[in-house]
Parts: structure tokens; sequence; C-alpha cells
């Protein structure tokens, strides 16, 4: 089924405990583009200004299943851009600045070939111009939106009112507490579920992600990387989205095993990002290497026969 992704593409500074980087690629719709592109063409949809780097745009288009026909490189524009500090535990981190550059401007227009789009996810914006992309996707069949503290806070009602209109929200759990005041995220998840959306999935960082849907739960570990693997945590829970809605769309279902086998190769997709500054951890990435990272993540996390247990 036909992927579409709208959100951010942007110019990052990232320093982290094993390095620093400038100017490198970025921004949530980058990420997931970069990752859902492994499991089925991806069409990209968001603006850049006339500062955007010639290079930025050569990375994007070595991804052979991307469709770029969506994005604006707007003359006398500057392209969204974001600096932030990792602390040691590589979870946390400061923002040193940011620049909403073309962000500020109207959103980008959506192709009329992409109009006819049947898997949609809306990365991280302002929920009002998420809900605003719905408009001209007549065709979608299942769509997932993901969101961050600042619109918690300043565009709640916003918010709400796209999740009355979506099938499933993404949303880390410091979030999922902000917005539901559960800490639980089970109970968090099924406040989620009462606003519209009938699929959750709350990502725990490096322990995992939960995964609600009607009555059905589920959880995983995240990728048992050891911290000589971590370079740059950025965009992990975008890349996630990537091959979570990825792997929907090429498989043309979401049901819950569907969704389930999903969340796993999210995780995956993650994993790889963990493991270099900007894009570099996704570049070249190919089915064969993802089908081997799930092996070792199926037996790692494999429980064995509950029957064995000694009376």
């Amino acid at each position: 089924m036909s992927l579409i992704v709208t959100g951010t593409i942007g110019i990052d500074t990232v320093h982290t405990p094993s390095g620093s980087a400038e100017d490198i690629p970025g921004g949530s719709c980058a990420y997931f583009a970069a990752a859902a592109s492994c499991y089925t063409p991806t069409r990209v949809v968001a603006a850049v200004g006339d500062d955007w780097p010639e290079d930025h745009k050569t990375l994007l288009e070595s991804f052979p299943g991307l469709d770029l026909a969506g994005l604006e490189i707007r003359g006398g524009s500057k392209t969204f851009r974001w600096g932030g500090k990792y602390l040691e535990n590589m979870n946390d981190r400061e923002t040193l600045f940011t620049d909403i550059g073309v962000l500020g401007e109207a959103p980008p227009e959506i192709p009329a070939s992409f109009q006819d789009s049947e898997v949609v996810f809306l990365a991280n914006t302002h929920p009002a111009v998420q809900r605003g992309f719905l408009d001209h996707l007549p065709a979608r069949k299942f769509t997932v939106a993901d969101t961050m503290d600042l619109w918690i806070n300043t565009a709640r009602e916003d918010l709400v009112s796209l999740l009355g209109a979506i099938d499933g929200l993404v949303i880390n759990d410091s979030e999922a507490l902000l917005l539901t005041e559960e800490r639980n995220p089970f109970a968090a998840a099924r406040v989620i579920m009462d606003m519209g959306p009938r699929v959750v999935v709350i990502k725990k960082g490096e322990h995992g992600a939960v995964l609600v849907s009607g009555d059905d739960v589920a959880v995983l570990p995240a990728f048992p990387a050891d911290e000589t693997q971590v370079v740059d945590p950025t965009g992990c829970g975008d890349s996630f989205a990537g091959g979570f809605m990825g792997w929907i769309a090429s498989r043309g279902s979401w049901a819950f095993p569907d969704l389930q086998a999903a969340m796993a190769w999210g995780t995956i997709s993650a994993s790889f990002t963990l493991g270099a500054f900007a894009l570099e951890g996704l570049r070249g990435l190919s089915m064969d290497h993802l089908e081997q990272r799930m092996a070792c993540f199926q037996a790692a996390a494999r429980v064995g026969d509950p029957s064995a247990v000694r009376s």
C-alpha cells in the first residue's frame, strides 16, 4: 500500500559523549522516510529553505525507495535548524537552539499524484498543520501521528482535535504522562484511545515500547546494544516509527499480529540509527541487514517453553 509522510526536514548540530557533528541532516520526516523506505516505497512531503545543503539532498536521493516529488525547496526561506547536547546517560538531552525557519511559513502542498496515499504518517509538527494535511488525503485507510511535549503544552485543543481524526498515535512515555496524567503506560494508552486513536504505541527508550489496540497489548524490549554501539540517539523515535509504518504498508494490514511485528521491525530500524550520526546508520541498509539483526533480536527476546518450568 502507498505510504506518505509529512513533517520536518532540518539541519542539526549534535553533541554526544561519543563526539560532535555540525550541520548534519535531521528532522522527523527525514529519519522516518529513510527508515520506512527500507521496507516500502515512501512519499515525502516537506519544505526546506534555499540554505539546505546540496549534500543533504544527495543523501536523501540515495535512498532508492524515496519519492521526493513533495519536497519543496523555497527561495528566500531558511531551513529548520536544531542543536542539542546529550548527557552521559544518552537518554537526557538539552536543546541548545531552535530556529524554526520555513516551519513558520505555510505548510507544503501535497502533490496531486500523492493524494491517493492509503497509509499516512504525520511526523511531528504543529497538530493543526497535521490535521490540515488529512483534508488532502481522501484515500487514507490507516493514519498515525507523532507529537511532542511542546504541542501538548501549547496546542492541546488542536492536538485533541487531531486525535479524534486518526487511527494511531506514536508517543514517548514522558509525553504520554503529560497528555494523560497517567504514569502507567497501559493506563495512559487507554486514556489516549478514549480520545480517538484505536492503536497507541508508547516508546520507552532503552526500555523498549508498549503497544495497545483494543483489548490486545504487547511489550517489546529495545535492541540489546551496549554503550559502545550508541553514537547518536537523535532520530531513533522517528526511525522506529518509519520501520513500524513501513512494515505495515508493505503488508497492507494493521491487524494486531501485524502491528506487533511492525513494532519489532521499528525497534530494529532504530537500532541502526543509534550507531552513527544523522542518517548514516540507515544509509545503504537492505532487508538482508534488517533480517540478520532481527534474528539476533528474536534470539535475545525469546522466553523459551513455559511448560519446561519445574514443578
